[in-house]
């Protein structure tokens, strides 16, 4: 799908926009995202020690501002943000768009959906450690005895399935880490059925919730938790605007 970014974008009630943006832009691209960003998101930028944890923030704001304002038909400059309790960020004025952002490696990930909570969590995949000892800290017990039963070759994988999961979850929960990781269960085994299995404050909570995995590209996996019977995800290129 080829996008341009004079046009405004639609969003069904029943389906999630996930946009991958690379961080490896034109520096035409990147002054045009830098100049949608506030004075506060510009000086929250320079703070950064590392010049590519500068991009990075730029890059991932102003490419926010610029998807928001196709979605509410607005100038990426008018949007205004806040932030709840636990730092999850949401516009600053009523309306039934809902996103939320991660970042890993050169990848930044936006998720949109309308009405409903949403989290999302994307993490470069990083081999030669021991799952087992992340894993005895954060992971539910029947997420150890599912991470323990895949292959070998499997558990680096199947802990990041698990791992994103559980991020995006807690992220769309927007209770930062208030309830410890270990009381809720999400599924390992598949790359394409992603499920929340069980909490442990409320049995029927499971019900409510959507979970699916996405690759952006080798070594990288993500996921996107949303609340509502949630149909259909829709996977987009940032770069298809600047075509």
């Amino acid at each position: 799908m080829s996008f341009s970014v004079d046009k405004n974008i639609s969003l069904d009630k029943n389906e999630i926009h996930i946009w991958f943006i690379n961080f490896n832009i034109s520096e035409k691209y990147f002054t045009l995202l830098n100049s949608f960003l506030s004075e506060d998101e510009i000086l929250k930028a320079s703070k950064f020690k590392f010049e590519k944890d500068k991009n990075c923030s730029i890059i991932t704001r102003g490419a926010l501002r610029l998807l928001s304002g196709k979605y509410l038909g607005l100038n990426p400059q008018e949007i205004k943000f806040k932030y709840g309790d636990f730092g999850k960020p949401a516009f600053n004025f009523e309306t039934p768009l809902k996103f939320n952002v991660s970042h890993s490696g050169n990848i930044a990930v936006l998720g949109f959906c309308l009405h409903e909570d949403i989290g999302v969590d994307i993490e470069v995949m990083k081999a030669n450690f021991n799952v087992f000892d992340i894993a005895s800290n954060y992971f539910s017990s029947s997420e150890i005895e599912a991470l323990k039963i895949l292959p070998r070759e499997e558990h680096t994988k199947g802990f990041y399935r698990c791992w994103t999961r559980k991020e995006s979850f807690i992220k769309a929960k927007a209770k930062g880490l208030s309830f410890p990781l270990d009381s809720f269960s999400v599924s390992i085994d598949s790359d394409i059925k992603a499920e929340l299995l069980e909490t442990n404050w409320d049995y029927s909570e499971k019900e409510l919730w959507k979970l699916f995995s996405f690759s952006s590209q080798e070594n990288y996996i993500g996921a996107v938790s949303v609340k509502g019977q949630i149909q259909k995800v829709n996977y987009f290129n940032f770069k298809e605007f600047f075509k």
